[in-house]
């Protein structure tokens, strides 16, 4: 099978870059000729900035240039990643002339929200949702802090829901939840073209000898406000349990800080690892913590990380998270936000480390059965072949 996979990277690395090279790689490894449509916007800064706002709401150069592409590529389907900014919703207008099936991954909040994150002011906020147009955001200034900026995405959202370019230009959409599913169906989005691929990690098959109880807490994720960082630090001020934290971001200096005030010499920063460490790292936990509070995370990838090693997660029990973490079986569910909640669970987990080991064991049966390569790989098919054929 020949598939184009369409990506506009952002000007640093994230998540949705990280689904597209899995994607990427695992159609490759399983013998389909892959072809690549990239962007960047590490371009942006060398352009006209109303060139860029005419990209963001209709691309000519993008349409014009995929044209191009697709004759000369002649792919059988084209599955789009991140469209924003410059290649634009018009990417899906130059396939559809040449009669192509078109597949886009929702990864994130962009189509339901101009921040694409559905967090402003340290606090969980879907004002927009289901808006059009989205001006809550516009009033906000929502992206980039921006009045101007958040109006030019606003303004391309507005756009294509009155062109219907979503609903009548993409044939089937992605996400990895059950939850997202419903939140896009609120934002307008057709539900029989909505279809769940939850995200893996390399499959891992550990034996029985491998189970261990590890001597450590971990948290893995960015320091920032909305990913629960202070209720993580409050909790831990409570407990002298061996914590390690790896991650960077805005509140890595206070973070540091409280630690030193608060004489927590159970608490230890990581250096940044390779992946395989990474991955060790996870394994020789006793549990891991995901505390995120105030927005709504939009998969949880070191959560099925964890799930591979045999390793239980206290998780905050908002968005995602009560869909990846069944309290009590493969895992805790605390209050997001409440700290005392979230020392009183991690205390008892590191007490019970049988019920620890047995959760676990309840999460790597539930990573087999839903976020391996192979779960992936046989839903991605069988969409790529009923769109094919239909054509």
């Amino acid at each position: 099978m020949r598939i184009l996979k369409v990506h506009n990277y952002y000007t640093g690395p994230g998540g949705e870059d990280t689904v597209f090279h899995a994607e990427r790689d695992l159609l490759r490894s399983r013998g389909h000729e892959v072809i690549e449509y990239l962007e960047s916007n590490t371009k942006i800064a060398t352009m006209n900035k109303a060139k860029v706002v005419l990209q963001t709401l209709w691309s000519a150069p993008s349409y014009h240039k995929l044209i191009r592409f697709l004759h000369q590529t002649q792919p059988q389907v084209v599955h789009f990643h991140n469209t924003f900014p410059l290649i634009s919703p018009s990417a899906y207008y130059a396939c559809q002339n040449l009669g192509l099936p078109v597949v886009q991954t929702l990864d994130n909040q962009r189509l339901m929200c101009p921040a694409a994150s559905f967090y402003r002011a340290g606090k969980l906020c879907t004002d927009c949702l289901g808006k059009t147009p989205p001006w809550p955001g516009v009033l906000h200034a929502c992206y980039h802090n921006s009045h101007l900026h958040t109006a030019v995405v606003a303004t391309m959202l507005t756009l294509h829901r009155w062109l219907r370019t979503w609903q009548t230009k993409v044939d089937v959409f992605l996400c990895a939840t059950n939850f997202y599913r419903d939140l896009f169906i609120q934002a307008g989005i057709p539900s029989e073209k909505i279809v769940v691929v939850p995200h893996f990690v390399q499959e891992r098959y550990p034996s029985d000898s491998d189970q261990h109880v590890g001597d450590y807490a971990l948290f893995i994720g960015r320091l920032d406000p909305e990913k629960g960082v202070k209720t993580l630090l409050g909790a831990w001020k409570e407990l002298n349990i061996p914590l390690k934290i790896r991650g960077s971001g805005r509140l890595d200096e206070m973070a540091r800080t409280f630690i030193k005030q608060h004489q927590m010499e159970s608490v230890e920063f990581i250096d940044p690892l390779e992946k395989h460490q990474l991955s060790d790292l996870i394994a020789h936990a006793r549990f891991l913590v995901a505390p995120s509070e105030g927005y709504y995370e939009t998969f949880g990838m070191v959560i099925v990380e964890a799930y591979s090693r045999r390793i239980p997660v206290i998780a905050s029990n908002i968005g995602v998270t009560p869909e990846l973490v069944s309290d009590q079986k493969t895992g805790l569910l605390f209050e997001a936000g409440n700290a005392v909640d979230l020392a009183n669970k991690a205390r008892w987990l590191w007490d019970h480390p049988t019920e620890a080991s047995a959760m676990g064991r309840s999460g790597f049966e539930l990573y087999r059965e839903r976020y391996t390569e192979n779960q992936c790989y046989g839903t991605l098919i069988e969409v790529y072949e009923r769109l094919i054929n239909s054509r």
